[in-house]
């Protein structure tokens, strides 16, 4: 059985483009029966949201954020769930842009203090 993702706060492994995640964004995930959703905030993104579904180890979800220069994006992300060797949880993730241009990949993995998103 994978490992549950609720309650676990994850951060990403290097910062994306200004205005977006980054290193200081954090997630705080929530699951339950198949469903998946997280807030997030920090660095550039004054609050986020994600929900989705998981099957297995594989995450397909919707993202809406709002940064600090007041901009609303949307868009929709499938991530690879993978266990860390030191147990913590690790997402790989491919997302895309509905709202705008442009595509990516991005690592988020479990933080080890749990610091939670503000």
């Amino acid at each position: 059985m994978p490992r549950s993702l609720d309650g676990l706060v994850l951060a990403p492994v290097a910062d994306q483009d200004p205005g977006q995640v980054g290193s200081r964004t954090r997630f705080a995930y929530h699951e339950q029966d198949g469903r998946i959703w997280a807030e997030y905030a920090g660095g550039d993104i004054v609050r986020g949201h994600l929900v989705g579904t998981r099957e297995g180890d594989r995450l397909d979800f919707r993202y809406v954020q709002l940064t600090s220069d007041g901009t609303t994006s949307s868009g929709h992300c499938l991530s690879a769930v993978t266990l860390r060797p030191d147990g913590r949880v690790r997402l790989e993730e491919s997302w895309a842009w509905e709202s705008q241009e442009g595509s990516g990949t991005s690592v988020v993995e479990e933080t080890a203090d749990g610091e939670a998103c503000s």
